[in-house]
């Protein structure tokens, strides 16, 4: 049987390697704009315009007026039957409103009307943070408290709460971080979309983290005597075909949208992406070797694990 958890300190030397250039990514960004990542209207305070169209219209057509009148980080989405689009935009003057009304007008028809037209300050986005700061502490407590409940028969059950909760930290700076690196290279601007990813990254990552801990607990009563370390190889070899298969089916869905999806989604599709590759990742190579690290108090995985006993042979 492969030993998985014996090359613990390659799997944590791999997620260090990871998190240290997000962590750097973020420090830096603070140093030179005051947040760990650029931040869009959600959060600044903006515009909200709500425009009513004869037909169905695509969002990307219509937001690339405002990409072309330099406001790169409109976001523009349909309601109802697409005949009603909602922009989200920085704070424009009446002179640059009506420029950007006249060119609707060229692209679309004459037929455009004006529903709303109202400005937002950044103080519903402090709400929605505060509440996901919230959110993934209430999380982490409620994982914590219903690992200890569902594993009390085993030894040690808090362990298990702890290591999926450090597991899914795991996931979250992994998340931010890659999302810091490309809001530096490529301009990427935090809005609500990116805390709506964050949170599904994380009940993705906690529930494959608790299928494989599901397993070590059954098999902890079947394989007694055996060393905790090869009751989890075990374990991880028997769910991880379930666990590629379910991830991979995401990631796929997650693939094809980037490739074929249009702009006003593809940022939200990458965070997805890149924090399931974590969250897969994690479940497999960090929470359950730190659950074994703690079980045999060895972080690193140096002491050699001493040979089982084998079964002696019948006397004819």
């Amino acid at each position: 049987m492969y030993r998985i958890v014996e090359h613990r300190k390659w799997y944590f030397l791999i997620s260090l390697l990871i998190i240290v250039p997000g962590l750097l990514a973020m420090i830096y960004s603070t140093a030179t704009t005051g947040k760990p990542f650029k931040v869009a209207i959600d959060f600044t305070g903006g515009a909200i315009w709500e425009l009513n169209f004869d037909q169905a219209i695509q969002p990307a057509e219509l937001r690339q007026i405002f990409v072309d009148a330099g406001l790169n980080d409109t976001a523009v989405t349909t309601v109802g039957d697409g005949k009603t689009a909602q922009v989200r935009l920085k704070p424009v003057d009446d002179d640059q409103k009506l420029s950007l009304t006249q060119a609707i007008k060229a692209k679309f028809g004459q037929s455009v009307t004006e529903s709303q037209f109202a400005l937002v300050g950044p103080a519903i986005g402090s709400e929605v943070t505060q509440a996901a700061v919230v959110a993934v502490f209430a999380a982490s407590i409620a994982i914590t408290l219903f690992l200890v409940v569902a594993f009390r028969k085993v030894a040690h059950p808090a362990r298990y709460g702890i290591s999926a909760v450090i597991a899914m930290l795991h996931d979250i700076l992994v998340t931010l971080g890659i999302f810091a690196i490309f809001s530096l290279l490529f301009g990427w601007e935090a809005d609500a979309l990116l805390l709506t990813a964050l949170l599904t990254v994380i009940s993705f990552s906690v529930q494959d983290t608790i299928v494989v801990f599901d397993r070590i607990r059954e098999n902890s009563g079947k394989y007694r005597g055996e060393a905790f370390g090869l009751i989890a190889d075990r374990s991880l070899l028997e769910t991880l075909h379930r666990s590629l298969a379910t991830q991979l089916n995401a990631l796929f869905m997650m693939g094809a949208l980037l490739l074929f999806g249009g702009p006003t989604i593809r940022q939200f599709v990458a965070v997805m992406f890149f924090g399931l590759i974590s969250g897969t990742y994690s479940s497999i190579f960090n929470a359950v070797p730190i659950l074994v690290a703690w079980e045999e108090r060895d972080f690193l995985g140096t002491k050699k694990r001493q040979p089982q006993p084998q079964p002696e042979l019948a006397k004819a």
